[in-house]
């Protein structure tokens, strides 16, 4: 079977920017991707010119992003505002710029979803599935949790160990929109949304933007800053079993298995080699979804996996070092990404972890994704 495996190395990210995440009513999906823009170009050290790719996602149109900015490029790509589309935006530019389809892509996020009351549910989107209780994603992913509860006996005690920890590394995030510290018993006593998941089991909807800017290990070497590589990648979609929106009765395990192996073959290097972990998490379970897909416990221990801080920054396994989607913002795994690239360089401050050389994205959905990085 034909691989990614030769791209090893051959592509880096060389600048990362974001705006501050909040309500914002006054900007624009254009201004906000463009403060981002600006400062990852800064960052990248590249001048504007000379960015000749272009990758909007949940931007509502690419050609007036690119009029913003003064771009045009000779390669682009425009994707819709699903939160699993971020990895598959960045393999998708490591292909352009391997082909020579471009030179330095801008990767550009935008989400004005706090301002304008987006629900993510209801009537947002509301489906023929609304009279069978799934009438949002957090309401299917409460069923995946009832199942694995279950199957496995995990409880809400254990799930609550993610949102803890993601919260003590926000309070260490200067950005992060929740810093009010958070137990296991304040989790626990959390107003129900979707049983069994509770309020602190959501992710925050913010107002935000992030950019990333890809270009070849080559020509990073002449940049501002030292290189991110690309190590490894990999994804499976999941259509046939994923018809119901964002539910899984095997919790996409096959696919993310799938996605591990192509990753960890192409960088050549395992789960006991990753030093930090960023990993999707529109709500709570995906977390302990995912550890069980990418190998980093058994199927069906992830809740015992995740006790006794586990998760946190002085843990076995720091994981979302800037507060996730579930403390930070949800900024749909965009967040999650410069994230890595910012642990590599060394420029987390307080949340850094140390001698960090290795970062492992992973988003479990029905097009699960993976990308790992190294420090070059």
């Amino acid at each position: 079977m034909a691989s990614m495996n030769h791209l090893k190395n051959k592509v880096a990210v060389v600048g990362v920017g974001n705006t501050a995440y909040g309500n914002f009513p006054h900007k624009s999906d254009y201004a906000l991707g463009a403060e981002a823009f600006k400062a990852a170009l800064l960052d990248s050290g590249l001048e504007k010119h000379e960015i000749d790719g272009l990758v909007t996602c949940r931007v509502p149109y690419y050609a007036r992003m690119g009029e913003v900015l003064g771009l045009d490029p000779r390669w682009s790509l425009a994707l819709p505002g699903h939160g699993r589309m971020s990895g598959m935006a960045i393999i998708e530019a490591m292909l352009a710029i391997e082909t020579g389809a471009a030179n330095h892509v801008a990767l550009i996020y935008t989400n004005i979803g706090r301002s304008r009351r987006m629900n993510y549910g209801g009537d947002d989107s509301a489906s023929v599935w609304d009279p069978w209780g799934f009438t949002s994603p957090g309401a299917a992913h409460a069923m995946m949790f009832r199942m694995h509860q279950q199957r496995y006996g995990t409880t809400t005690r254990q799930l609550a160990e993610v949102s803890v920890a993601f919260r003590q590394h926000a309070i260490l995030n200067p950005d992060a929109v929740m810093k009010k510290p958070m137990t296991i018993d304040d989790h626990e006593e959390a107003r129900p949304i979707a049983e069994p998941l509770r309020l602190l089991d959501y992710c925050l909807i913010n107002d935000g933007a992030v950019c990333m800017i890809l270009s070849s290990a080559e020509r990073a070497k002449d940049l501002r800053k030292p290189p991110v590589l690309i190590s490894g990648a990999g994804g499976r979609d999941a259509f046939r079993r994923s018809a119901v929106a964002n539910f899984d009765p095997d919790f996409w395990f096959t696919e993310a298995q799938d996605t591990a192996r192509q990753a960890y073959e192409m960088a050549g290097i395992g789960p006991d080699d990753v030093d930090a972990l960023m990993c999707y998490d529109n709500f709570s379970p995906t977390v302990l979804f995912s550890l069980e897909g990418f190998g980093y416990c058994k199927r069906g221990e992830s809740g015992a996996f995740v006790e006794g801080g586990r998760l946190s920054l002085n843990g076995a396994l720091p994981t979302n070092t800037d507060g996730g989607h579930l403390s930070n913002s949800y900024m749909q795994g965009w967040a999650l990404n410069i994230e890595a690239v910012r642990q590599l360089r060394g420029e987390c401050g307080l949340r850094q972890v140390h001698d960090c050389e290795v970062v492992h994205y992973v988003a479990t959905t029905p097009c699960t994704r993976s990308i790992i990085y190294t420090r070059s």
